[in-house]
């Protein structure tokens, strides 16, 4: 049985990324020199380019995550205040 699975940094990735998007070596001898499997190299190439749209979108992506999860929140928040304060009128009622 083998080792343990190594596990590659970012930075290699984008490294190898890199390389294999300027197209000047082949998947094999880009693989060779950073001593990796070459299809790791293709992946790490089709994630990249994947990716590339959202580098130029300043954010907005993270952003508009963050305004979802914080809608859900207040209208979580809003839901419990709105059963409570149905609760307190009935409440009221019954003791006039």
């Amino acid at each position: 049985m083998k080792g343990k699975r190594r596990q590659h940094s970012a930075e290699l990735k984008g490294k190898v990324a890199v390389a294999a998007i300027r197209g000047v070596s082949t998947v094999q001898e880009i693989a060779s020199k950073y001593e990796v499997h070459p299809t790791l190299v293709a992946k790490w190439k089709r994630t990249a380019l994947a990716g590339l749209p959202t580098v130029f979108s300043n954010g907005t992506g993270k952003q508009d995550e963050d305004e979802q999860r914080l809608r859900g929140q207040l209208y979580e928040q809003i839901g419990r205040l709105k059963v409570e304060n149905d609760w307190l009128k009935k409440k009221s009622e019954l003791l006039d």
